[in-house]
């Protein structure tokens, strides 16, 4: 079974998309809006707002902070890291990461500098965003557990098929831009709780961006850069679980997408609601509460247990 066959066939060639799931791809959207707004003035924003204005050419694309449009690569690094600043965006269970923060800021990024309409920004999107999830369950948790995000890796892929779907590529384009993004999706887990994490959003809606618009252009790249022996799969402890492609074009698992109730890693929600629920008992109040003992899954022991954490970041990321 081809991954990247199925994939292409799904992006260039499906036209019915289900209402239910053009209705949480809408939620979505505003989800990210609002919490890429929101982080406009985190530290890490502030830094890439300053390298886009340096760096301003080509007056093609909008960037939250930005004082004028900057190039659409540009647009997408920022646009991707700001909105993945407060930790706050949303997640997908299945594939164990964050699709909004890498598909919306590749695919508006090109939607501003081509005057395209919303209808073709959500549509692309819905694409997008699916690719997104069905890449990282293809990749498995075996990935994500050596240490590679996600959210990074399988995003650059979700962020080439949306952008791909919104600019026309046609199948052999969109191989290629897919097979150019295996050499460029990167993210380790060991930026949690540092600037790094959301600049991995930042780096794979960029990517995606920079690989449809050379694939446009004729580009070449490898045709089994994401299944081949040496290709992403292989050298990135890929299980290649089948249960990514099951209903491909009729379900949309999208439509499963969790959005957040709190500013930090999702591993630490349930610990989070269950402190308020204590804290809502009248007989509970922090003067007679010694310490509290958290027990939680052992898979987020290597995720969001950063037991002395020093910063607002490393907070995101602890139990304590």
């Amino acid at each position: 079974m081809n991954f990247t066959d199925e994939i292409v066939n799904f992006i260039v060639g499906t036209q019915k998309l289900p209402e239910t799931a053009r209705h949480v791809l809408r939620l979505s959207l505003l989800d990210w809006s609002a919490v890429a707004w929101s982080g406009r003035n985190e530290a890490v924003a502030v830094f890439l707002q300053q390298l886009a204005e340096e760096e301003a050419g080509a007056k093609q694309s909008f960037a939250f902070g930005v004082r004028s449009k900057v190039p659409a690569r540009m647009a997408a690094l920022v646009n991707g890291t700001i909105s993945h600043a407060l930790d706050y965006d949303d997640t997908h269970f299945s594939s164990l990461g964050h699709p909004s923060v890498t598909v919306f800021p590749a695919i508006l990024a090109l939607a501003d500098q081509h005057c395209l309409s919303m209808k073709e920004v959500q549509t692309a999107a819905l694409f997008g965003a699916e690719v997104a999830i069905r890449t990282g369950v293809w990749l498995g948790r075996n990935h994500y557990r050596a240490g590679f995000h996600v959210t990074a890796t399988a995003g650059t892929f979700g962020a080439v098929a949306g952008c791909a779907r919104l600019m026309k590529l046609n199948l052999n384009q969109t191989r290629m831009a897919l097979g150019f993004a295996a050499s460029r999706a990167a993210g380790l887990k060991a930026q949690f709780g540092t600037m790094g994490k959301p600049m991995h959003a930042g780096m794979s809606a960029s990517a995606g961006v920079e690989a449809v618009i050379l694939a446009k252009k004729g580009f070449i790249s490898a045709l089994d850069g994401f299944d081949g022996p040496q290709g992403f799969v292989a050298t990135h402890q890929g299980e290649q679980n089948p249960v990514a492609l099951e209903g491909l074009g009729k379900v949309f698992l999208l439509e499963q997408v969790s959005h957040k109730f709190h500013a930090c890693c999702h591993g630490t929600h349930a610990m989070i609601e269950a402190i308020k629920m204590a804290a809502s008992d009248t007989f509970i109040s922090p003067e007679n509460v010694e310490k509290i003992d958290v027990t939680v899954h052992p898979q987020y022991l290597d995720i969001c247990n950063l037991k002395k954490p020093k910063t607002g970041l490393e907070a995101k990321f602890s139990f304590s």
